[in-house]
């Protein structure tokens, strides 16, 4: 993982995918383990977690998922829209599981917390992680280390279009993914300098 800090006492994490699972094992819930998925692999900020509910998730004609986000962060002025994230099978998977498991009617919130209560979540489950692996950069994990990893693995990792990361992650303008544009991950600078001979 590598750390940036910035102004204040804050810290920007890039995690990677082993780190995501390291998070994933530290949690004690399934509702724990959904935080963390919603974040890293949908992109979901901490305050859209608690809005998603079953009636959210819809497939599309080609069998894939979609997470109907209905109110994301206002970054143009014009008030926060809604958007269609996208849902890959093993989250959709697990939070069906977890409606089944917790009765959740359709209009209920997977994740009955208030924002506040969703970065709570995460700090205990960096602060397991940490204590669990030794790595103490794990305490320095917020939710949005986890929407980092989720915009850097499409636009670095996968090379995916920015228009496309845009629209289901909700940013609205070129500046605001272009920080994650710019900082490789360790398997891309890894991979870069095995295609050349020093």
């Amino acid at each position: 993982m590598r750390i940036e800090a910035t102004d204040g006492n804050e810290h920007k994490v890039w995690l990677t995918d082993s780190e995501i699972e390291d998070l994933r094992r530290a949690t004690t819930s399934q509702r724990d383990d959904l935080i963390i998925q919603l974040g890293a692999f949908v992109g979901l900020r901490a305050f859209e977690i608690p809005q998603v509910s079953p009636v959210d998730v819809k497939q599309t004609e080609s069998d894939q998922y979609r997470l109907r986000v209905r109110s994301g962060k206002d970054t143009s002025g014009n008030g926060g829209k809604p958007r269609d994230a996208y849902l890959p099978d093993s989250v959709e998977r697990d939070l069906q599981r977890y409606q089944n498991e917790h009765n959740i009617v359709p209009k209920d919130p997977y994740v009955d917390l208030t924002q506040p209560g969703v970065r709570a979540v995460v700090r205990r489950t960096a602060q397991r992680a940490a204590d669990e692996t030794g790595d103490a950069d794990f305490e320095k994990v917020s939710t949005h280390d986890l929407r980092r990893r989720f915009a850097q693995r499409l636009l670095v990792d996968q090379q995916m279009n920015p228009r496309v990361v845009m629209a289901v992650g909700g940013w609205e303008s070129f500046a605001a993914i272009e920080p994650y544009l710019n900082a490789p991950s360790e398997s891309v600078i890894d991979d870069a300098f095995d295609n050349i001979s020093l």
